[in-house]
């Protein structure tokens, strides 16, 4: 029984190896090939920027002007924050000043709202918008909601900055 499983294997075998011992084809070759020296054609020019709807630029105006308004509420309650923050470090969690730090906290994170608000309505807006120029609904438009969207995450960076710092002064439960 043993002898009759080497035969039943030997022609399996003999096809493998057979696939194994294939005449030698060489590497290819490594000169250039025509495609290779064909000339570079131009890129086409840039289209021309397209101006964006009256209501697009009203709407991107808004949500600049509610960023600007957020940020000048976060730094309007900035010092209360701050100080309430300074008082509280390196008190434990849950005493008076680490309570009236956490309050100052929530309401420097109330007034920074319009902001990250605006911010969040801008980067759907440019969503939108850049579908709708790649289905060919409009044209241009983008840049200008890229530029506000670049000012309010300006504003939203800077705000995260301040809030990491002043969070960094408290001990956390």
């Amino acid at each position: 029984m043993r002898a009759m499983i080497p035969r039943r294997l030997l022609p399996s075998l003999v096809l493998f190896l057979s696939g194994c011992a294939s005449t030698f084809q060489g590497y290819p070759s490594l000169a250039k090939r025509a495609i290779e020296d064909a000339p570079i054609a131009e890129a086409a020019p840039a289209p021309s920027p397209v101006a964006p709807e009256p209501e697009l630029v009203r709407d991107v105006d808004r949500l600049k002007a509610q960023a600007e308004a957020g940020g000048a509420a976060f730094d309007q309650a900035w010092p209360a924050a701050d100080t309430a923050t300074r008082a509280a470090a390196g008190s434990a969690v849950s005493s008076e000043a680490w309570v009236a730090a956490q309050t100052a906290l929530s309401a420097l994170e109330t007034a920074r709202n319009g902001s990250v608000s605006a911010l969040a309505s801008l980067d759907v807006l440019y969503v939108e918008r850049s579908n709708a120029v790649a289905e060919g609904k409009v044209s241009g438009g983008i840049d200008a909601i890229d530029a506000a969207r670049g000012a309010a995450l300006a504003i939203v960076d800077g705000q995260n900055d301040r809030l990491d710092a002043l969070k960094g002064r408290l001990a956390q439960p």
